[in-house]
């Protein structure tokens, strides 16, 4: 499955995005997928992850409460809603996708596809 991310942009801190994951040539509903961010001079990590269903989500602590995953397996789009945004959330955003039960972990990801830059000014 190939996956192509966006939606980012330049917003204010308070303000909010909606970014998008959008999957192809692949059977999406199959895996669970993830949105992961990379700032400038720091890792990769974790933001959030969707089961394949979409019954079953979980958040970084540093976004819980602020950003929500979902995804709509009929379209082949995952989506990350972040409200609240922070000048610490500014960072490279991607999407991937995983058969691991353990999705709450970037190990077992695979799929990524090129970020969407996410610039949040304070």
């Amino acid at each position: 499955v190939q996956l192509q991310a966006s939606g980012g942009g330049l917003v204010q801190a308070g303000g909010s995005l909606r970014l998008s994951c959008a999957a192809s040539g692949g059977i999406f509903r199959n895996y669970n997928m993830g949105w992961f961010r990379r700032a400038p001079g720091k890792e990769r990590e974790f933001v959030a992850a969707v089961r394949r269903s979409g019954t079953g989500t979980s958040y970084a602590d540093s976004v819980n409460g602020r950003f929500t995953i979902s995804r709509d397996n009929a379209k082949n789009t995952g989506y990350l809603q972040m409200s609240s945004l922070k000048p610490e959330d500014t960072a490279v955003y991607y999407c991937a996708v995983t058969t691991n039960v353990n999705y709450a972990h970037i190990a077992g990801y695979h799929s990524w596809g090129q970020g969407t830059q996410v610039t949040v000014s304070s």
